[in-house]
């Protein structure tokens, strides 16, 4: 597994919209120019490409021209970490033209999450190179930064930071008036077992992401899960993943198709954060929805975790070594480079 180096003051962070930008507003406005100037204060200069402030039906720009703007970065010297912009819809578009020998050539740190899942589970897989599940450009312009952006910035200067569980999340998506808004974290979070065990130990290899996305990307050229489980079997695959939107119903079905597609082969365990939006007209948990997919793997699984759409999140390296711990409602990961 090859790892970019971590970041030492000087180095650049190219800003890129893979999928969808910024729309041009001034609440917007205010977003990005407080995480270039917050992320700069850190020592790490940003650079954004054009289509970051722009945006039209979802899109930052045409998919080739996303890809050519990611190339402007990928490339550049001075450039040692990639942070993606925002979510959206359409990310997938560019990947037909990624070029994943010059991303090899060019090590550099690559970070998103939601949509830009896509390229990160893509480079990952296929280049065999870490990526880092976290916050978008946009969660870096609030005043004053949640620890969880901290602890982010720590682990990509090559810190060791052990990430617990927070006590408190944020429920849904919240309106900006100034554009500095923190996260509002009012609701408890609930970890929990889903066969109700009291603690639990997994390890091995962290790969993952957003779901919603992934089940696009089965049987594309642009993954090879089936391939990194082979070459990681002695270590194990430790899956994180995390819903946007599947609903009851569809949760399973989308987790039942990466099984059967044997990505799961060699799975050591799996962690679950909370969905965004989970529609459901029966009295089925979230867990029981996992169970009915999962529950034939002999591994564990919890659910409830710091991942995903209500943050605030962990930061997770795919293809990074880890262990987690769950006791009753705590949890937590530590991560290596090798096992």
């Amino acid at each position: 597994m090859k790892f970019p180096d971590f970041l030492k003051k000087g180095d650049g962070i190219g800003i890129t919209a893979c999928s969808a930008g910024f729309s041009d507003d001034e609440v917007n406005k205010v977003r990005a120019d407080s995480a270039a100037a917050q992320l700069t204060a850190c020592g790490f200069p940003v650079t954004e490409t054009e289509n970051v402030r722009t945006d039209i039906d979802g899109r930052s720009s045409a998919a080739k021209e996303r890809w050519q703007q990611l190339h402007s970065l990928v490339t550049a010297e001075h450039i040692r970490m990639v942070l993606l912009a925002k979510g959206g819809d359409y990310l997938a578009e560019m990947l037909p033209y990624v070029d994943y020998k010059e991303i090899e050539r060019n090590p550099k740190w690559y970070q998103g999450y939601s949509d830009p899942t896509g390229l990160l589970f893509s480079v990952t897989t296929k280049c065999d190179m870490a990526t880092v599940y976290g916050a978008n450009y946009g969660d870096f312009g609030m005043r004053p930064w949640h620890g969880c952006l901290e602890n982010n910035i720590e682990l990509l200067k090559g810190n060791q930071i052990i990430q617990k569980n927070y006590e408190y999340y944020q429920d849904g998506f919240l309106d900006r008036v100034t554009g500095y808004e923190p996260y509002e974290t009012t609701e408890p979070v609930k970890l929990k077992a889903a066969r109700g065990e009291e603690c639990l130990h997994m390890e091995g290899r962290l790969l993952g992401g957003c779901l919603d996305v992934l089940v696009d990307l089965v049987g594309t050229p642009y993954e090879d899960a089936k391939g990194f489980a082979q070459r990681y079997k002695e270590d194990g695959i430790l899956w994180y993943l995390e819903s946007f939107a599947l609903s009851r119903e569809r949760l399973p079905v989308v987790l039942w198709h990466l099984r059967e597609a044997g990505w799961f082969r060699n799975a050591s365990g799996f962690v679950f954060g909370r969905p965004a939006f989970f529609e459901n007209n029966t009295e089925t948990t979230y867990e029981e929805a996992v169970m009915e997919a999962l529950g034939c793997l002999d591994v564990p699984i919890v659910t409830g975790a710091d991942i995903g759409h209500k943050p605030p999140y962990m930061t997770i390296i795919n293809g990074a070594y880890a262990e987690i711990d769950y006791k009753k409602n705590g949890l937590c990961l530590r991560m290596r480079k090798e096992k």
